[in-house]
């Protein structure tokens, strides 16, 4: 499930930086100017997928942590329960 979401958001950045690439290449300006604003608009796309990535691994170590628990749990009342099975 967090897989999924983590395609779309990855796919959702790609579309936006291709769609700014192509506004930018499209757009009546100098090439300085389109360079530059190019270059500024690659650097908040990269920020913004770093934030994006952090945040699913922040969120992927919450899980793993959260089914390692439960785990840990199960094991310990399956313990008891074969303890109490025995006598």
């Amino acid at each position: 499930m967090a897989q999924d979401n983590s395609g779309k958001l990855l796919w959702f950045f790609a579309g936006g930086a291709i769609g700014a690439t192509i506004a930018l290449l499209y757009a009546p300006q100098t090439g300085r100017d389109a360079r530059r604003l190019l270059k500024k608009r690659s650097r908040e796309g990269r920020e913004a997928f770093v934030d994006g990535s952090r945040d699913l691994v922040d969120k992927g170590r919450e899980l793993y942590e959260k089914g390692r628990r439960v785990a840990d749990d199960a094991a310990e009342m399956l313990e008891r329960g074969r303890r109490l099975m025995e006598g």
